[in-house]
């Protein structure tokens, strides 16, 4: 990614993102780390082109892209955003960034032609065949990503023999259009005048599966009980009543253990190649395990 200022005919100067999507834009170990499977360099830019920008959503302003599949060019034009991200900001705006993903499943329901806009933006689809991969990875990688093979690692071959309960629960969860990765450093927050506009970014992994996937993304992690259902209860009270339907806000947080939970799964499954710090990996894999208690599963 370059910062660019670029000038217009008419002398006016406008501050651009250029990303280059394709895989050998990938530096080092970035392209070791990302599974292949998962690398669409169209997606991004056309997740920009095809619902964020029709539906005027507070993202980065779309500005054009340059794709020649034949040179292998896949280039994207956004707004830089001069912004701080979401994991630098206080609690208050983590509950905004809720209420912000929440009025934007609530939209995208009521798109009638939704399920042909994801073709056109090749969107991930979260569906069974997606989530069976990610406990038999994180399985495999378990050595690798810190796992203690004498603690937890019979408590994983667990969890993976049966995860067939969790699928079947992702599976039955609403479905719409979702971010994927909507963590905090994702996440931008404007500061306009008075006020603070939440402004998410890096669309790659956007796809049509449960739309409490990105609550999920937002509430795993260090929170306390207390803050995790804030964080709940805000999404909640933004859902209008044309959003994805048969979201009951009394099940939202078990609903949101089996969302963690492969959440958690995902991560620790990303690469055979990454380490992560001790303490983060050892984090996910405690906090796979304690949501597979939580729902019964272990």
């Amino acid at each position: 990614m370059e910062e660019l200022e670029i000038e217009l005919q008419d002398g006016q100067t406008l501050a651009v993102m250029f990303k280059d999507s394709s895989w050998q834009a990938l530096e080092g170990q970035a392209r070791h780390v990302k599974p292949l499977f998962l690398h669409d360099p169209l997606r991004e830019i056309e997740t920009y082109r095809t619902i964020l920008a029709p539906q005027q959503f507070t993202v980065p302003i779309f500005h054009g892209a340059d794709v020649n599949e034949d040179l292998g060019r896949y280039w994207l034009f956004l707004e830089y955003v001069p912004a701080w991200r979401l994991t630098h900001h206080e609690w208050q705006l983590w509950k905004q960034a809720a209420s912000w993903v929440a009025e934007m499943h609530a939209r995208t329901a009521q798109l009638v032609d939704l399920p042909e806009l994801a073709r056109r933006a090749h969107l991930l689809i979260y569906d069974s065949d997606f989530y069976q991969l990610w406990p038999v990875r994180a399985l495999e990688y378990s050595k690798g990503n810190g796992i203690d093979p004498a603690g937890l690692r019979t408590a994983f071959e667990h969890i993976a023999k049966h995860y067939g309960n969790v699928v079947e629960r992702l599976s039955a969860l609403p479905q719409t259009f979702i971010h994927g990765e909507f963590v905090g450093s994702n996440v931008l927050v404007r500061g306009t005048t008075g006020r603070h506009v939440v402004c998410p970014i890096d669309w790659e992994m956007a796809g049509l599966g449960p739309s409490l996937l990105d609550l999920a993304s937002l509430t795993i992690g260090r929170w306390t009980p207390e803050q995790r259902e804030a964080l709940a209860s805000a999404y909640c009270s933004s859902l209008s009543s044309g959003g994805p339907q048969n979201i009951q806000c009394g099940d939202l947080l078990q609903d949101l253990n089996f969302c963690e939970l492969h959440l958690a799964l995902q991560w620790l499954g990303w690469s055979a190649t990454w380490i992560q710090p001790p303490n983060l990996a050892q984090n996910w894999a405690h906090e796979a395990v304690w949501r597979a208690e939580k729902i019964g599963l272990l």
